[in-house]
């Protein structure tokens, strides 16, 4: 992990092979059709699934990434449905970090009411980026300390958006976006057994974009307040006063 890739713009973790997917697929379409860089860090590998083996979820995981146009690894934090909160896995993540450079990071939000892997993971991503900013943290001196510019927190099940306000609502109505989206999402064939979560998360979207006024968004909460140095990109609210 010394060698430092080209840095990306986007940075986006998961607890599970198919919750980036599901959670904000659109808006890794929407980026990488844009011509942004993003990278997926898968941190289990489904290995407490009632459906699919490790091996095949890491194949669908892969497969869904590159529909997306994004690159995938995979990180180890105890495996699935074992994550705990410790120091040792946010210097992992730290380090992730670091050796990535993103300008943007993604997350699942840390809401209790989901599964409980989705919440740790978001505050240890938290905690990871603080700490990736501290140039004298010694076990992460093998890499440049580096700032990231935003942390979003995606919401992979309604039980996990959060109640206050504050989200900001990206449109994915775009065909190609779409497109990628539900493609990358039906990619994960093992975990469509007994409910059709390609719809649930698409009916989500639309529910969003009627909120917006566009046909389908994708709601995200940021972890500290947006900074802007014009109202020029702000001129768009999802009401009409």
């Amino acid at each position: 992990m010394s060698r430092r890739p080209r840095p990306v713009d986007l940075l986006v973790f998961g607890a599970h092979p198919d919750d980036i997917e599901f959670g904000c697929g659109g808006v890794i379409a929407r980026e990488t059709q844009s011509g942004r860089r993003a990278h997926f860090v898968v941190c289990s590998k489904g290995e407490s699934a009632t459906r699919g083996t490790p091996r095949q979820r890491v194949a669908e995981a892969r497969a869904a990434a590159a529909l997306l146009g994004a690159g995938i690894e995979f990180a180890a934090l105890g495996g699935d449905a074992h994550f705990e909160e410790s120091l040792t896995h946010v210097l992992t993540l730290a380090r992730l970090i670091r050796r990535h450079a993103p300008a943007l990071i993604l997350a699942p939000t840390i809401e209790p009411n989901q599964h409980p892997d989705h919440a740790k993971l978001g505050r240890m991503v938290r905690d990871a980026a603080r700490l990736a900013r501290y140039g004298g943290v010694r076990e992460l001196r093998g890499l440049p300390a580096h700032a990231v510019g935003q942390l979003f927190f995606y919401a992979v099940s309604p039980g996990a958006e959060p109640a206050a306000s504050g989200r900001i609502l990206m449109d994915v109505s775009p065909e190609p976006v779409m497109v990628a989206w539900r493609a990358a999402m039906a990619a994960h064939a093992s975990q469509m057994a007994t409910r059709d979560y390609v719809d649930l998360q698409v009916t989500r979207a639309r529910l969003r974009g009627h909120e917006a006024g566009v046909a389908y968004a994708i709601a995200l909460w940021p972890n500290d307040a947006p900074v802007f140095e014009s109202l020029a990109p702000l001129q768009r609210a999802a009401r009409r006063l």
